[in-house]
């Protein structure tokens, strides 16, 4: 064991020395390597620990050029070039050393000596006035690393700040909107909130009517000789500033271009007109109800121009969703009135129908194997209203292999229509000023579902609700009604057999009559562009079923008393599911992505255990990955044989769930990442049929654990994902084994997306 570890160890230095070598072997004489370089603050007086890192970190963004890529402390793209040689040709060589290496980053004198400069305006930028920062450099076997040492003194703060005070309007405006100041007295002198508060300035003017104004009319002068380390800012106007930068302008005509080509002739269209509410709507073949525009546009002839008005109504535009184009242009009048502006806005609308046909294969673990057809056709204007029509219909096979026994064959065939309309269908008049529009969706649904010698589901849907944005990351969904009928016929006697004897599959095929409200709550940082180290994703749903129907009829399945509509008794619960994700950012291309979520679902009234559709389930390609689909649990229940591929379904009333998983990229289009996953599912009765699903206080020893490793395609438009899951924790076994490494029971899962 002793030479064995020996031998390691001197396999691993050596392969160090190696590629700490190999590094420099592709430089010429008189060049360096570039290893790196480093940030020293010495101030005086001291500043705090978080005052340093923040600006320590602020430097290093601003050094150039970043050394070579590496991982694990090895320049692994650097030793690629090196390795590839000289290619004389477009082969493997080639290939390696331009697109999988990366070329020597060369240390150069001349950009530390412009990197030294950076620093010291930036200092000089945060208040640091009169502070220097000394250049130092380190070589050894031929590679050169850098110092930069600031030496700070005190940093310079705000004495005092003065706005315009003269009898102008746009100097009363100014001073209206000083209370909310960036510049405060007692704070640090800094260039980026001197240019922010232009910018907020400008911000409020604009809201003002002042829409020829912008920042570089504001000047502040800094006077840094009032001695103390302190500055006077005085804040004025331009005086070079157009005097109509220094009006506020209202709104005269609007005017709506509904069917706008770049051919078209504005002038001579404009004669086939029509005014609504103070508009002016150019639409010569009628497309669009002139309502429309009335609910969109945020301006009003008279009003006066307000910036935020000239954006919603542009984002409102677009988010209807009928036009492939917008845009908005701004005009002085010739009138004799003044300070007027004509707005024109310009819409070239989208392609009115398509259509689009999918196609999709699959294998599963139990032997069946199928494919899905289906077409989808699309309405973006049904009722000239910018109303959203989709009809989808799909139809599928799916035939299942099993040793010994005919083959099943699954058929199955629907229909899902979809009306979205853009504004709230209700009995009383709803105001919306958001940036999106507020959508009603209809939705009417129908599936007939047939597997051969054992039973026929035909399946009804319907739903009423409504759709709204607070802004780009939160997302509010409302079904003021939703009802789900579920009728199984045919049943062979054959697998009612099978009904008689299995509890959970009779569940599974159960008649069903869902009918209740119910609401989903979103919220997803991402959904917005940025460069946030931390983002994250909240999903809340609440589900409710025949809640006051129950309580009114008296509904008591328990003492007999089970109501019913068109025969079938109805479902009574209540269901609640949360999600939580966290997206912690380790780099540009690295990503740690850990996610908490559960869900309970209660029966009760008319119903003694939950609708099957609305269970949890655990286990598969987006859940626990190193366990079959939907066939973990629940609790330390195990339902089928370990030597077979075949797992039947397993629902549950609460599930818990933990993810973790790191993400990175190799190169090119492909992502490589490790994980891990644990939960369960549970019930919240005692199940005879299935002992130990029951949930207690001892869950946590009911707990799954897999861990795995995974390659990603990341092509943009898809990603394409294939994960192996290993059990690590198998709650089903005896208390004293479940800690396993169970590559018996791998699971391979091909999805796409992301899991989480």
């Amino acid at each position: 064991m002793k030479g064995m570890m020996t031998r390691w160890m001197t396999a691993v230095v050596a392969a160090a020395i190696f590629a700490s070598c190999s590094e420099t072997s592709s430089l010429e004489q008189g060049q360096y390597l570039y290893k790196g370089s480093k940030i020293t603050i010495k101030a005086n007086p001291k500043i705090t620990k978080k005052e340093r890192r923040k600006l320590t970190e602020e430097m290093e963004d601003l050094l150039r050029p970043k050394p070579n890529t590496r991982f694990l402390g090895i320049k692994y793209k650097l030793l690629i070039y090196n390795f590839a040689g000289t290619p004389t040709g477009k082969g493997p060589r080639h290939w390696l050393k331009n697109k999988l290496g990366e070329p020597p980053v060369l240390a150069s004198m001349t950009a530390f000596e412009k990197n030294r400069s950076i620093l010291q305006n930036r200092l000089e930028n945060r208040g640091y006035f009169h502070d220097s920062v000394r250049l130092d450099t380190t070589v050894k076997n031929r590679k050169m690393s850098t110092t930069y040492t600031a030496m700070l003194g005190p940093q310079y703060t705000i004495r005092k700040v003065v706005y315009p005070s003269d009898s102008s309007s746009i100097s009363d405006e100014i001073q209206k909107v000083t209370k909310r100041s960036l510049l405060k007295p007692g704070s640090p002198y800094d260039l980026d909130v001197i240019k922010q508060e232009r910018n907020r300035i400008d911000g409020r003017l604009k809201q003002r009517g002042y829409y020829y104004f912008n920042p570089d009319y504001i000047l502040v002068r800094v006077d840094s000789t009032v001695g103390g380390h302190q500055v006077d800012m005085n804040v004025l106007v331009k005086k070079s500033a157009p005097p109509r930068a220094k009006q506020a302008y209202f709104i005269r005509d609007v005017v709506v271009f509904a069917d706008y080509d770049v051919e078209s002739d504005t002038v001579i269209t404009k004669l086939n007109s029509q005014k609504t509410q103070g508009f002016t709507i150019v639409d010569p073949d009628k497309e669009f109800k002139p309502a429309i525009f009335s609910r969109t546009l945020a301006f009003k002839p008279g009003d006066i121009y307000n910036r935020r008005a000239h954006d919603l109504s542009l984002n409102r535009l677009i988010n209807l969703g009928v036009f492939k184009f917008v845009k908005v242009r701004f005009e002085d009048t010739d009138t004799l009135n003044g300070n007027q502006l004509n707005a024109f806005y310009y819409l070239t609308p989208t392609e009115k129908k398509s259509i689009r046909f999918e196609v999709s294969g699959m294998t599963k673990s139990n032997s069946s194997n199928g494919g899905l057809i289906g077409v989808t056709w699309r309405h973006r204007n049904l009722f000239r209203g910018a109303e959203l029509f989709t009809a989808s219909v799909y139809g599928g096979l799916e035939v299942q292999y099993l040793a010994g026994s005919t083959p099943v064959n699954t058929n199955k065939a629907g229909i899902d229509l979809n009306l979205y309309v853009p504004r709230v269908i209700a009995p009383i008049r709803v105001r919306d000023s958001g940036v999106f529009v507020p959508k009603t969706r209809i939705n009417l649904g129908y599936e007939y579902f047939d597997r051969s010698s054992q039973y026929t589901m035909n399946s009804f849907k319907t739903s009423f609700g409504y759709i709204w944005k607070e802004s780009v990351e939160k997302e509010h969904q409302l079904n003021i009604l939703s009802i789900t009928y579920v009728v199984p016929t045919n049943i062979t006697p054959e697998f009612q057999a099978q009904l008689d004897t299995n509890l959970t599959l009779a569940r599974s095929i159960e008649r069903q009559f869902i009918i209740g409200p119910n609401y989903n709550y979103n919220i997803n940082t991402q959904n917005r562009s940025n460069q946030k180290k931390h983002n994250f994703y909240f999903n809340a749903n609440l589900d409710l079923s025949a809640n006051v129907l129950g309580l009114v009829s008296g509904a008591n399945a328990e003492k007999g008393n089970q109501k019913k509509i068109f025969n079938v008794p109805y479902s009574q619960y209540v269901r609640t599911e949360l999600d939580f994700r966290h997206y912690l950012s380790l780099g540009k291309t690295t990503t740690l992505a850990s996610r908490v979520t559960g869900g309970l679902g209660y029966s009760y009234g008319n119903s003694l255990t939950m609708p099957f559709v609305k269970e949890f389930f655990a286990g598969g390609a987006n859940d626990l990955r190193a366990f079959r689909s939907r066939s973990l649990g629940p609790g330390s229940f195990y339902a089928g044989n370990r030597d077979t591929a075949f797992l039947p379904d397993q629902p549950g009333d609460i599930k818990l769930e933990m993810n973790a998983e790191i993400r990175f990229k190799l190169f090119s289009v492909f992502r490589w990442a490790f994980f891990a996953d644990a939960g369960n599912i549970w019930t919240l009765r005692t199940d005879s049929a299935r002992p130990g699903s029951k949930f207690t206080n001892k869950f946590l020893q009911q707990v799954a654990v897999g861990v795995g490793t995974g390659l990603r395609v990341d092509i943009s438009i898809i990603i394409l994902r294939l994960d192996l899951g290993i059990p690590v924790r198998e709650p089903y076994l005896p208390q004293s084994n479940r800690w396993v490494f169970d590559t018996k029971n791998m699971v391979w899962n091909f999805a796409i997306g992301y899991p989480f």
